[in-house]
């Protein structure tokens, strides 16, 4: 449950760190100016929107509301895509790629998976279901009138 609940906390500042994290990795790595241009114009703002994203579909569950932890799906999701962004910001020009590709469909596979599970959760739920449901009605009905005289 410890790492659930930090993975629930750590989930809106990452959106701001990862970012940072690829320009900080870009001077470690001194990548050179192409991979400037593209970690401003393409992977700051995919990161940044799509953790943003992200959060939102998880936090807007009611059980991760509820409990302030995330799922085990979350963090194992969420925890891979977290890892590979910060590999691809190391630059490594044998690697770069392979990781680029990795994290771009982790990431579509962690979107996916957070909407199956927020549709899984605001669906109505057999309980309900059987409550709300109309009653059936039998098939001869027997209708009973008795007339009572007012006066007595």
């Amino acid at each position: 449950m410890p790492l659930r609940r930090g993975f629930f906390f750590w989930l809106l500042p990452s959106a701001v760190i990862l970012p940072l994290w690829l320009i900080i990795g870009w001077i470690v790595s001194d990548a050179g100016g192409w991979a400037l241009a593209w970690v401003l114009v393409v992977a700051i703002p995919s990161v940044l929107i799509g953790q943003l994203v992200l959060t939102l579909l998880i936090r807007s569950r009611g059980t991760v509301r509820h409990t302030r932890a995330v799922s085990w799906w979350d963090v194992g999701g969420v925890g891979l895509w977290h890892v590979l962004t910060i590999a691809v910001g190391f630059f490594s020009e044998a690697w770069f790629w392979p990781l680029l590709i990795a994290a771009t469909v982790v990431f579509l596979a962690v979107f996916w998976l957070s909407l199956r599970q927020l549709f899984q959760e605001t669906r109505p739920s057999v309980i309900l279901r059987r409550y709300t449901a109309p009653a059936r009605t039998a098939e001869s009905v027997v209708v009973v009138e008795e007339k009572r005289d007012p006066l007595v």
